[in-house]
């Protein structure tokens, strides 16, 4: 199970008390040691889900690896917040792709340090790929998918913030249901996002049985770190997509980056597990499903769902894509007899 279950937590608080725990228990951003992949002085917006993001799977990428790591970074809000020419906050060796083809540069990468590392002229060096959702779900997919079926030795990390945020908040295959976005405007019969368009990506990457597929959020750090490192146990093509609320997309306040996360994993929205050669392998249960409201009514992106007439039918639907993220992925925890 990827899940560190650690017993000690801060009262009225999420937040593992890792000051209070022996160093080996300890989450990689709570020690001294922390790598700073990516470092301050970058230009994200405040609250960004995907700089946290970043920074919690490369900082475990690098432990795993020894900081024998390499980066192909895809066009996108991390790209561009992260490397304005001619400065940059990352601290590893890293490569700007583009938009559509970082699985298949990180694939190449991982073949010249194949062949240096026969040669003798480097160690186990590993690559990482990543990017948003558009440049994973769309643009990119063609590529990820030929990475996938070759199973080349690199681990795709997926940032989904549900959308194009960089060029003005579009419309992207992550964009849930019902979604205003500057593509999917909140007018006509059916306002927002179109139901039944899009892709849930982890779910394509299983039916390639390729060795590991997991997802998680910026919210359970823990979980996130450790599915990273599991993830660099295997050799051969890996996949990891983590959601990352965006401040600027959902509407919603800077400081609830987390608390958003965490609702869309408590509500069913975002399943989380790990699945190994195309077969669920563990989850992050919910105890007591919430319901899909708690989720949606702090977003703007869905403020059309809440007028003066309420959208009842619409959450309806968004209820039942929840409930079925639950049955499917078995996420609801069993309840002890007593």
């Amino acid at each position: 199970m990827s899940f560190q279950p650690v017993k000690f937590y801060q009262t009225g608080t999420f937040t593992v008390g890792n000051r209070l725990l022996p160093p080996e228990e300890r989450s990689v951003q709570a020690s001294g040691k922390r790598f700073n992949s990516i470092n301050s002085g970058h230009r994200a917006c405040q609250g960004c889900g995907e700089a946290l993001g970043a920074r919690y799977a490369i900082d475990a990428a690098m432990e795993a690896t020894d900081s024998q790591l390499i980066a192909a970074n895809a066009t996108g809000c991390l790209e561009v917040f992260s490397t304005p020419y001619p400065e940059t906050s990352w601290q590893i060796p890293w490569i700007h792709s583009l938009f559509g083809n970082a699985a298949a540069v990180a694939t190449g990468i991982a073949a010249a340090m194949k062949v240096k590392r026969a040669k003798g002229k480097v160690g186990d060096v590993r690559v990482v790929a990543q990017g948003g959702d558009g440049g994973t779900t769309d643009i990119g997919f063609g590529c990820l998918s030929g990475m996938f079926e070759r199973n080349d030795d690199v681990l795709y990390i997926c940032y989904d913030n549900g959308g194009y945020m960089n060029t003005g908040v579009q419309r992207s295959s992550a964009t849930p249901a019902a979604a205003r976005t500057a593509t999917t405007p909140a007018v006509g019969h059916d306002p927002g996002n179109v139901f039944g368009q899009g892709k849930f990506l982890p779910a394509i990457a299983m039916a390639h049985d390729i060795p590991y597929v997991a997802t998680a959020t910026v919210a359970d750090l823990r979980d996130l770190e450790a599915k990273v490192r599991r993830a660099m146990e295997f050799r051969g093509a890996r996949y990891i997509h983590i959601l990352v609320p965006c401040p600027l997309g959902w509407g919603t306040p800077s400081h609830d980056t987390i608390k958003m996360a965490r609702l869309a994993k408590e509500t069913g929205i975002f399943p989380v597990f790990e699945a190994e050669h195309g077969e669920v392998k563990s989850v992050l249960a919910i105890r007591r499903p919430l319901p899909v409201e708690e989720y949606l009514r702090p977003q703007k992106r869905f403020a059309h769902l809440f007028g003066k007439s309420p959208a009842v039918a619409t959450i309806a639907r968004i209820q039942a894509l929840a409930d079925k993220n639950i049955r499917k992925y078995r996420l609801q925890a069993r309840q002890e007899s007593h």
